[in-house]
């Protein structure tokens, strides 16, 4: 959008209510120098309120003023993954770098946030002023988004509606005209994810579900054939005094023992390949202590359930039968 200006963004914050902070921003990606090193990275003007909109602090140095925004001050703030690849584990603050063939100093060092949801690297920025970036930088006099907080998240959709209405007023939208702005509530976007993240968990669980089947199947089979080939086993057992719930006993502890060992091994090699995956993949996994002890639950659930009915049929073995079997 090319018809957001840095006036609208003023509007906003002047006239209407339940707001805290209001930062225009326009963004671009650029290569920037610092001595003999370089990195490709977003490069964005903001001013002073865009770091309480996004919860940004500071590792060292100072963030700029509004004073930098008003005389366009080359002055920048960069974020650590920009600082590690072109200053190594030097401070970055005071230093120069280029951005557009044009020096700026390094004033202030963010504190890492790491990944956001969408997988976007946080530290990988640039900010200098706006109003640097529009003149001086990418020479624009328009804005390509307005960052806004507000006061109470109750308060969201009807900010919302008279963001709406006030920027059609200012920017003389007619009725039945389509508007030449997009406002996005970031309630409804977590909402979308929540939603797909429900469904991907839905998904993994089936998985997981249809897993534990087969994994208790297998168990089941396993002990079916251990009854059958211990069949005189049992019938000795039984002919000396075994009673029903001794031989039900030991053929659970038999089938709880090989879900548990398959559970521990699930368990090592999960947490191995979330460490693979963190240490190479694009993302940070959690492993949770709740987590694996549900895993180990639902491992020794399954040994008991499906050992249930091979440990019945040994129980009920006749002695006389079972020391007749061959």
């Amino acid at each position: 959008m090319q018809t957001l200006k840095f006036e609208d963004a003023t509007a906003i914050k002047n006239k209407i209510k339940n707001i805290d902070y209001v930062s225009p921003v326009v963004q671009g990606s650029y290569q920037v120098v610092a001595g003999h090193e370089n990195w490709q990275t977003s490069v964005y003007g903001v001013i002073p309120e865009y770091v309480a909109i996004q919860s940004l602090t500071m590792q060292s140095g100072i963030f700029f003023s509004e004073h930098d925004v008003d005389v366009r001050s080359r002055v920048a703030v960069i974020g650590t993954t920009v600082a590690t690849n072109l200053f190594g584990t030097v401070n970055p603050v005071g230093k120069k770098i280029r951005v557009g063939n044009a020096p700026y100093t390094v004033i202030g060092l963010l504190a890492s946030k790491g990944q956001s949801g969408m997988g976007q690297d946080q530290d990988d920025i640039v900010l200098i002023p706006l109003t640097t970036a529009q003149e001086r930088l990418m020479g624009i006099t328009y804005v390509r988004s307005i960052n806004i907080q507000v006061t109470n998240a109750d308060k969201m959709d009807e900010v919302q509606e008279n963001i709406e209405k006030l920027l059609r007023q200012r920017h003389k939208i007619r009725a039945g005209s389509e508007d030449d702005f997009n406002v996005r509530n970031m309630t409804s976007i977590m909402e979308t994810m929540n939603e797909t993240t429900t469904m991907i968990t839905l998904l993994l669980g089936s998985i997981a579900g249809i897993s534990l089947v087969v994994g208790g199947i297998g168990i089941m089979n396993i002990m079916m054939v251990s009854v059958t080939e211990r069949t005189r086993e049992i019938g000795i057992r039984k002919a000396i005094g075994a009673t029903y719930n001794s031989i039900m006993m030991q053929f659970l502890i038999e089938s709880t023992m090989i879900s548990i060992i398959g559970g521990i091994i699930g368990i090592v090699v999960g947490i191995g390949v979330a460490q693979v995956i963190s240490e190479f993949g694009n993302f940070k996994t959690v492993i949770s202590s709740l987590s694996i002890a549900i895993s180990f639950g639902f491992s020794l659930f399954v040994g008991i359930f499906f050992g249930m009915l091979p440990a019945r049929k040994a129980a009920k073995l006749d002695p006389i039968d079972a020391l007749r079997y061959e």
